[in-house]
């Protein structure tokens, strides 16, 4: 059974919040950790909070697949897949940071048409959302992303990966942005970024590696709210992304291929 982007977004509401509630709930707490890695946590509660998701979004739409850093469920039928990042920031989240989200997007193919798109703070109860060929919201009001065009103007985040390789890249990409921006932040949540980029917070993010759950609910918002989000193959690691999103104003067209 399949709905249209309005009735998509409902359900995707419905699961961002539902999985925030459960984020909500243990934050602060102590979190079973499932793997410490370099530069990263995988938390039991990250398993936990996919299931929530998977378990709202296929209960809508039995016949969707569901793709998350969790791993993935369900058979595509009609090429629906719902991408998801249960927790999109788990190093802020485990060490008490405020600062993470749910990010809940659904696509149709293996192309770039996305219906659906949802990002969650259960900390500040912000809901930004975004149906194809709707406005983007937050908390249900509409919103675009700054009118801010010189990069002296702008505040922009920059990630740093997980590997050497990439947070090398990632070095030398700060050191190019830092010194012709007004401020630059490190905040810890690729889907945070970007949704504050959608409502004007910030003005541009770039990252050398990313994965596409982290990145797909925002890129459809930026570009909903009058913003530019370019991808590339990751350099420096197969199989990943780049990303230079931004509010469309700044000049950083071609950054990625720079």
């Amino acid at each position: 059974m399949n709905g249209g982007p309005s009735e998509y977004l409902e359900v995707a509401e419905r699961a961002a919040r539902e999985a925030g509630a459960l984020l909500r709930e243990h934050y602060g707490r102590d979190q079973q950790v499932d793997a410490y890695e370099d530069h990263d946590i995988k938390l039991e509660l990250d398993v936990r909070s996919q299931a929530r998701i998977t378990e709202v979004l296929l209960g809508a739409y039995p016949d969707h697949a569901v793709l998350g850093e969790e791993g993935e469920e369900g058979a595509a039928a009609g090429g629906f897949e719902w991408i998801v990042d249960p927790i999109d920031g788990t190093v802020n989240y485990y060490y008490g940071i405020p600062h993470f989200c749910v990010s809940i997007a659904l696509r149709r193919g293996a192309g770039d048409e996305y219906l659906a798109g949802v990002i969650y703070d259960p900390m500040l109860d912000e809901l930004w959302s975004v149906a194809a060929g709707g406005a983007p919201t937050l908390n249900g009001r509409p919103i675009s992303v700054s009118s801010r065009g010189r990069m002296a103007e702008a505040v922009v985040t920059v990630g740093f990966s997980k590997t050497k390789a990439s947070m090398d890249a990632g070095f030398e990409r700060y050191k190019e942005i830092a010194y012709q921006v007004r401020k630059s932040r490190m905040m810890g949540s690729a889907a945070l970024a970007m949704a504050y980029i959608a409502c004007g917070r910030l003005d541009a993010y770039i990252e050398e590696v990313i994965s596409l759950w982290d990145i797909a609910a925002g890129k459809m918002l930026i570009e909903a709210a009058g913003g530019r989000v370019d991808l590339a193959d990751s350099a420096v690691s197969p199989g990943k992304l780049s990303i230079c999103s931004w509010n469309g104003k700044l000049p950083l067209g071609g950054v990625l291929s720079g």
